[in-house]
């Protein structure tokens, strides 16, 4: 399998799920303001929407979308426990995770980083996320992870994302039980591992 990420963008999540499965995978850096390939190709090649992340499998199908990705990942470990199983409630709770932290979180972020978004949008985007961040604080309240005691798909793609409050100036020290999930998230060998191999981490 090929991973197509740039470094500490979304497709950070699926990388992590991949050595938290322990399943083999090329990654291949993503110029996304080039928008090239190591080798110069056209990235618009691979996936038309020019954004990361991209799954290639060994037969050539591509599966893009980071929420879609991740189960996918999950199901081709299951004895890794990264996601519950089809069909069962706990499944679907996964599914409003992923839902929840690309709609309401990475999506916010989103105008952050555009230099022409005005300052009056950034502050509302500002305003949400720190609306989100006090409700998931609460939640993470005696909690290890978002779905419990167990580390899954989820819980790589919330750290992905909130991994853009320090770029972004937004302080998460009023957020506890969130800082100190982060930290938990951070400390795993498969996190530490992605974060190096995509230079994140010395």
């Amino acid at each position: 399998m090929k991973l197509y990420y740039s470094p500490g963008a979304c497709s950070l999540s699926p990388h992590i799920a991949l050595r938290e499965a322990g399943l083999a995978f090329e990654p291949v850096l993503s110029n996304l303001k080039s928008h090239t390939l190591p080798d110069g190709a056209d990235f618009y090649g691979v996936n038309p929407l020019g954004y990361v992340p991209m799954l290639e499998l060994d037969d050539g199908t591509r599966l893009r979308e980071g929420p879609a990705i991740l189960q996918y990942i999950a199901d081709l470990a299951p004895s890794k426990n990264l996601a519950p199983a089809n069909g069962t409630l706990p499944r679907y709770r996964l599914q409003e995770w992923l839902t929840f932290i690309g709609t309401e979180i990475h999506k916010t972020f989103s105008p952050l980083f555009n230099p022409a978004m005005p300052e009056e949008a950034k502050k509302i985007s500002r305003d949400k996320l720190a609306s989100r961040f006090k409700w998931l604080d609460g939640e993470l309240k005696d909690k290890q992870y978002l779905m419990g005691d167990r580390f899954g798909v989820a819980d790589g793609y919330l750290f992905t994302v909130t991994n853009w409050a320090k770029a972004m100036n937004i302080d998460l020290a009023g957020y506890p039980n969130l800082v100190a999930y982060r930290e938990r998230v951070a400390a795993r060998p498969a996190v530490q591992e992605s974060t190096k191999a995509e230079g994140l981490l010395k």
